[in-house]
């Protein structure tokens, strides 16, 4: 009977540790998160960043310009099971980095200064050039403007 608890036991704390472990973004705590590149308070609902590495750890950055700059640095892009920016058009809403547009204008402030926003769709982006004018960028080419 104890060797059956014992096992019952082991199997359920086996199972748990298996399927415990997603690999998952994280919901961002404005104004508590910190940004793992700067260290400021992320408190900008429509700039906000985060990468989730392959085995589940999850960064979060305060803007676009700083998810970039420490990508560049490491360069580890291919660790990371996911990058997220979020969608000026929907803030708080992250999207995933390689589909995104991006545009700097001057119009449109970020946390770091660099007037870098990201939107889910060229469609939006293109609306907001309209509004706002600037200039659009796919993420390959918003590393490279970046690494200047």
């Amino acid at each position: 009977m104890k060797r059956i608890k014992f096992i019952t036991l082991l199997t359920f704390g086996l199972f748990v540790v298996l399927f415990s472990c997603k690999v998952e973004p994280k919901i961002i705590a404005y104004g508590k998160d910190h940004c793992h590149f700067c260290d400021m308070i992320v408190v900008d609902k429509t700039h906000a960043a985060q990468y989730v590495t392959k085995k589940g750890k999850a960064y979060v950055f305060d803007t676009v310009e700083c998810l970039v700059s420490k990508i560049n640095a490491e360069n580890n892009e291919d660790l990371m099971s996911f990058i997220l920016v979020t969608d000026y058009s929907n803030p708080g809403v992250l999207v995933d980095a390689n589909k995104a547009m991006y545009l700097i204008s001057e119009k449109i402030k970020s946390p770091m200064g660099a007037n870098l926003s990201a939107f889910s769709s060229k469609k939006n982006a293109l609306k907001a050039v309209d509004t706002f004018g600037g200039e659009l960028f796919t993420w390959s080419k918003i590393k490279i403007k970046l690494l200047k």
